[in-house]
């Protein structure tokens, strides 16, 4: 991928993760609550659970975003981004027949963080394809006519 495509790209997903914990913030820590405390007291821990799942995804996000931008202001080497701490990893797992009995700003938050994980997760992984078989000495040419 194109160096200007490929930064594009995480400028505009560091965006929409960015917009979308704002929102999860203010959902979950305002709205949320009022409408948690109609459901009965298993849904009450189940929305609970759900908004702490929402945020580790983001957060996930956030921080392997983070770290393509380092690898791209040439803070971090391309193949210190592959080591496992700071790959993307898996996210948590939601149960689809509780979500589907959550409020419906609440399952349209928890959707769309599993969708964004879902797209990153994609990109991390081909990005460790691709830089694997990546040479070393290929690596410094391409930065050295990067810098030139």
């Amino acid at each position: 991928m194109p160096a200007r495509i490929h930064h594009h790209l995480i400028d505009t997903l560091y965006v929409e993760a960015m917009l979308l914990a704002d929102e999860a913030r203010g959902y979950f820590d305002a709205v949320g609550k009022s409408e948690r405390d109609g459901l009965d007291a298993l849904r009450r821990v189940s929305f609970s659970c759900e908004s702490l799942k929402v945020t580790t995804r983001l957060m996930h996000i956030i921080a392997w975003l983070l770290t393509q931008r380092a690898v791209m202001t040439g803070e971090l080497e391309p193949r210190d981004a592959l080591d496992p701490s700071r790959r993307l990893g898996t996210a948590p797992e939601s149960d689809m027949e509780v979500v589907h009995a959550m409020p419906e700003t609440a399952q349209q938050l928890i959707h769309s963080s599993m969708d964004l994980h879902r797209r990153v997760a994609r990109l991390d992984q081909a990005q460790a394809g691709e830089v694997a078989v990546e040479s070393p000495a290929r690596t410094m040419l391409a930065r050295l006519n990067h810098a030139l």
